[in-house]
């Protein structure tokens, strides 16, 4: 039984790691060929055909706990969804093409990203969207809180952090459901910083204070980001709520059909996503968290981070892929 233990970590750590960067690779040089051309589900179904394919190709029979839905009628590795040629079962995460606007403008921050983790590890939640808070590393728990007020967030963590609200940059998705957000954030004082797209990235400068300038995300944003958002959190620190909005009967019923019997309930980073996960993300454009993809003449460049939670391990891999007239991964 422990050799069969370790033969299991030993997959885990294999698969979750390399082949997943080939994962992610293909499907962000799979839209970043569609970069700038104004059509946001071409690029999607690029990616997500991509990903699909990649994934069909590892030894693992996993279900996609968390995927692309209803809510964009976009194309989809739908929740549920197997893939895997066969082996170890594994939960999978996937966000083919976070912003597809962004790739569709040719504008920066555009990722291709998925998590893999064991069963049972990443909440199993419909398609919906997510109240979402997020702050760096080295405060106590419970810092901050989704049933506090942005004013009141904002104030408790200027004096968690020693300095006067007026120096807290908060990141809000740029959406008029956020108007009520932005408004309190400014009457405490603080600083709103707006991004268009891309939550996943966003809740990640919270981790990278000193580079970003971000000290806290608040917004609704999607379920699947929020999941992988969580996982990549674990691994560099930080501090994440986040609450499924389940505002229709057939949500709350599609949602009890998976397991979430609270509809209400307030999860925290480890109930979004347990054990060992691993997140990786290839950037499609040129942003704050990664590089987008680069076309030569025979090279196709690519920049990826990968972050495993249990060691708290952060890779960035640069590589280079020989190509003649079609981008192939070995």
């Amino acid at each position: 039984m422990t050799d069969l233990i370790i033969q299991e970590e030993k997959i885990i750590e294999r698969i979750l790691t390399m082949e997943l960067v080939r994962v992610t690779e293909r499907a962000a040089v799979a839209a970043a060929r569609l970069r700038g051309r104004g059509d946001e589900k071409a690029a999607d179904q690029a990616a997500v055909d991509a990903m699909r394919r990649e994934l069909n190709r590892l030894p693992i029979t996993g279900t996609v706990v968390i995927g692309e839905g209803e809510r964009d009628e976009a194309p989809m590795l739908f929740i549920g969804e197997k893939v895997g040629a066969g082996g170890l079962s594994v939960d999978i995460a996937v966000d083919p093409l976070e912003g597809t606007t962004l790739c569709a403008k040719n504008m920066p921050g555009s990722i291709a990203v998925m998590a893999m983790a064991k069963s049972g590890s990443l909440l199993n939640a419909p398609d919906v969207y997510m109240d979402k808070i997020a702050i760096g590393p080295g405060y106590a728990p419970g810092v901050v809180d989704l049933d506090m007020s942005p004013e009141e967030n904002v104030r408790a963590l200027a004096k968690a952090k020693g300095v006067k609200p007026g120096d807290i940059t908060v990141l809000i998705l740029d959406r008029p459901r956020h108007a009520a957000i932005i408004e309190g954030v400014r009457k405490a004082g603080a600083s709103v910083m707006f991004i268009t797209d891309g939550d996943v990235a966003g809740v990640i400068f919270t981790a990278q204070q000193a580079q970003t300038g971000v000290d806290m995300y608040i917004g609704t944003g999607g379920a699947p980001e929020g999941v992988l958002a969580a996982g990549a959190l674990r691994c560099v620190g930080g501090q994440m709520q986040g609450r499924l909005i389940l505002d229709s009967e057939a949500k709350r019923e599609r949602a009890l059909k998976m397991g979430i019997k609270d509809p209400n309930k307030k999860y925290d980073m480890k109930e979004l996503a347990s054990g060992d996960v691993i997140v990786c993300a290839t950037g499609v454009t040129d942003g704050a968290l990664l590089k987008g993809v680069r076309f030569g003449k025979e090279i196709v460049e690519t920049e990826t981070v990968i972050y495993r939670s249990v060691t708290g391990t952060v890779r960035k891999i640069q590589a280079e892929h020989r190509e003649m007239s079609k981008f192939k991964l070995d």
